[in-house]
């Protein structure tokens, strides 16, 4: 299967030998029976193939984390039950106290909120290059580096490639999430960087009904951070979950197709508009990182949008929120329903005043994941909010 359509859909899955169901099953249990004391001790041992208790693995979760490991052209990958397990897992399984993580930032707020408050508590130095630039930052116990290919919710971009050739060189581990771009924009594993993190509760399951995390990467990394997830943590993903991933992704990129599409008609309405100071898209020329967009980015430039009001107070955020009719105030992305959210006071409000503004996260700035409707009646609604400024 050479195209990401085909593989989307047929990718780790099969019609099921003992009924022919063409839907993946869902395997509701806790225990698998391995037969005999010699294939059970093999199992536990790791030498042999199988499963044994839920918490390790599970056909259903199977499926999805081989389609996943498939479409991020990976050696192997590991779900859990959010993307901030996904996290926790990687950083304790690969990480060990004194170690140095840098990352280039703006980070999306859950995530620097678990590095700085968990992370150092864990023994862990937590170093934000993106003033300083990654080169510079390294030290001598730097063995992570973690980067968003394309960030949240200012929507700077990073290049993949650069981090990669400058992590390698000092000896550290790279890790991209990927949550954003998904592989039907991004693959960062083919731009040298070693590990790929999804918040599958997005794009990837699409529907805003399941929650879920991954991780994908070379099969000795992978096995680690399953160990560590799942072994000691539990942060297991259920069975259901899976089945809904499984089913989202089939359509992944006719979705994403449609997010990209109204967005950019999105964010073309958003830059002429005169409430709007700002217009953060990689896909307007007006980027500043457009050109890397159209280098790194394949079939599209996302679905996210970020604009800045000329009025810059909480008020006036208020008052377009507070205004939309199509736009669901929520937090989350990456549904077929667009969402609009106030990253200020939800997103990032894990991190400091400071770490706020370091990352250009202002009280008049405002997220938009825009969904699959009509981008004519999204830009309705919005220029009638935008028109609320002015009342």
């Amino acid at each position: 299967m050479t195209h990401l359509r085909t593989r989307a859909v047929h990718a780790g899955q099969h019609p099921d030998p003992a009924s022919g169901a063409i839907a993946m099953p869902i395997t509701q249990s806790t225990a698998f029976a391995y037969g005999s004391l010699e294939r059970g001790a093999a199992i536990f041992a790791g030498e042999a193939e199988g499963y044994r208790y839920g918490r390790y693995g599970n056909p259903t979760v199977a499926a999805l984390e081989a389609k996943m490991a498939d479409l991020e052209g990976a050696e192997a990958a590991v779900a859990f039950a959010s993307g901030t397990a996904a996290t926790a897992a990687t950083v304790l399984a690969l990480l060990q106290p004194g170690d140095e993580l840098v990352f280039l930032g703006p980070l999306y707020g859950g995530t620097e909120g678990l590095l700085r408050s968990l992370g150092e508590r864990w023994g862990l130095r937590v170093t934000d290059a993106t003033a300083t630039g990654l080169a510079a930052s390294l030290g001598p116990t730097t063995r992570m580096v973690w980067v968003e290919p394309l960030t949240n919710p200012s929507l700077q971009m990073h290049d993949l490639a650069a981090v990669a050739a400058t992590a390698h060189a000092h000896g550290a581990l790279t890790v991209a999430d990927n949550t954003f771009c998904t592989p039907c924009l991004t693959r960062p594993l083919a731009h040298g960087i070693d590990l790929v993190v999804h918040s599958m509760t997005k794009y990837l399951g699409g529907h805003g009904d399941a929650t879920g995390g991954l991780v994908a990467g070379r099969a000795a990394h992978i096995a680690q951070i399953r160990k560590t997830g799942l072994g000691h943590i539990g942060a297991s993903l259920a069975a259901q979950e899976a089945f809904l991933f499984l089913r989202g992704i089939k359509t992944l990129p006719l979705r994403m197709a449609a997010h990209c599409d109204g967005a950019l008609a999105v964010a073309r309405f958003l830059a002429g508009h005169p409430a709007v100071r700002t217009v953060h898209y990689p896909g307007l020329p007006s980027h500043p990182q457009h050109a890397l967009a159209q280098r790194q980015m394949e079939g599209g430039f996302g679905g996210m949008v970020t604009l800045e009001l000329a009025q810059g107070e909480r008020s006036a955020a208020a008052g377009v929120l507070n205004a939309l009719k199509l736009f669901a105030q929520a937090v989350s992305l990456g549904d077929v329903d667009s969402l609009a959210c106030h990253p200020a006071s939800t997103t990032h409000s894990f991190v400091s005043p400071e770490a706020r503004a370091a990352a250009g996260v202002g009280e008049g700035m405002i997220r938009l994941s825009v969904g699959i409707e009509h981008p004519d009646d999204l830009i309705a609604d919005l220029d009638q909010a935008l028109a609320s400024l002015a009342a």
